[in-house]
């Protein structure tokens, strides 16, 4: 098997499993970046897989067919930024610890979502959808030589809008008025107040826009990959998503780097067996390589990465 034939198997895999991270790391830095931590990311993503799921079984039965799931994509993005009030209202308005609220968040999503399941279905999962979002050969640039089997050959739409919306978010928040105001009271929630920034309501912002980004993320996942919605569908990757963002500095374009790097951890765990030079490693060091690689990165990185200065912190000041 030669180099081409290695990447071939590991490049779009990687793209592919990075997807559902590069959506929702680039969320969690709203809310981190306001000022708020959101250890919640993984709860967003269960709902926004939960959500998707259903959504696409209940449009499939309307007759939407092949419509159902991008469909489904929008209105898991709105349940997630619904249900990140739950941590926004307990952290901001009530001044709540942000680490706990966080994990109670992670506890109700999975808990609700398995109680309706159980309610709606009689069992402990939903049934699989029809219409998945499936791969597609891109017009003219497959055609490209090396890049183009690589990147541009039986590949999924979202895995492009995930990296497109990377690029959107460090846009935003680095070159645009609003995203100076999300820095600024997340660096100086007091001066930002100053100013007449309401520092509450653009954290407020900052943590519903992470919800919707998470949202996307799960229903991503769901819809790429699972096919179904159980309990243990998103397992791990709300956390391995904070911890691309850290890894990444807080920085939308360090996350996407970072994301890359785990989604290629998790596709060595798929396609190693296939690899010449991996083919003797035991399957189940493959299998935990994308979570040792993510303590490992967290255990290196998070003293030596710069966090917002105010995050973590509730602003006490009035109302604003």
């Amino acid at each position: 098997m030669g180099v081409m034939d290695i990447l071939a198997l590991v490049v779009p895999a990687m793209i592919f499993l990075a997807a559902p991270l590069i959506f929702t790391a680039p969320g969690g830095l709203f809310s981190e970046r306001s000022g708020v931590v959101n250890i919640g990311l993984e709860g967003l993503m269960v709902m926004g897989a939960f959500t998707a799921i259903l959504t696409t079984l209940y449009l499939e039965g309307l007759g939407f067919g092949a419509w159902s799931p991008w469909l489904s994509l929008i209105v898991a993005v709105i349940v997630g930024a619904l249900f990140s009030l739950f941590h926004a209202v307990a952290s901001i308005t009530l001044k709540a610890d942000q680490i706990v609220s966080g994990v109670a968040l992670n506890f109700l999503a999975v808990g609700l979502s398995v109680f309706l399941v159980r309610n709606i279905f009689g069992r402990g999962q939903t049934d699989y959808i029809a219409n998945r979002i499936s791969r597609e050969n891109i017009p003219v640039l497959q055609d490209i030589p090396i890049i183009g089997p690589l990147f541009f050959e039986r590949v999924y739409y979202t895995s492009f809008i995930a990296i497109a919306a990377a690029f959107i978010v460090w846009y935003i928040v680095f070159y645009t008025p609003f995203g100076l105001r999300l820095r600024s009271v997340g660096e100086h929630p007091m001066a930002a107040d100053t100013m007449g920034i309401r520092v509450n309501r653009m954290r407020y912002i900052g943590v519903m826009l992470s919800g919707a980004f998470a949202g996307m993320g799960g229903a991503v996942f769901a819809l790429t990959t699972a096919g179904n919605f159980a309990g243990n569908t998103i397992v791990g990757q709300g956390f391995m998503s904070l911890a691309a963002l850290i890894f990444g500095k807080w920085h939308p374009l360090g996350a996407l780097g970072a994301a890359l790097f785990f989604g290629l951890a998790q596709s060595l765990s798929i396609t190693g067996q296939a690899i010449p030079f991996l083919a003797n490693v035991p399957q189940v060091y493959l299998l935990i390589a994308p979570y040792v690689l993510t303590i490992l990165a967290l255990a290196g990185f998070v003293g030596k990465a710069e966090a917002p200065k105010a995050i973590g912190k509730p602003y006490e000041k009035g109302s604003r």
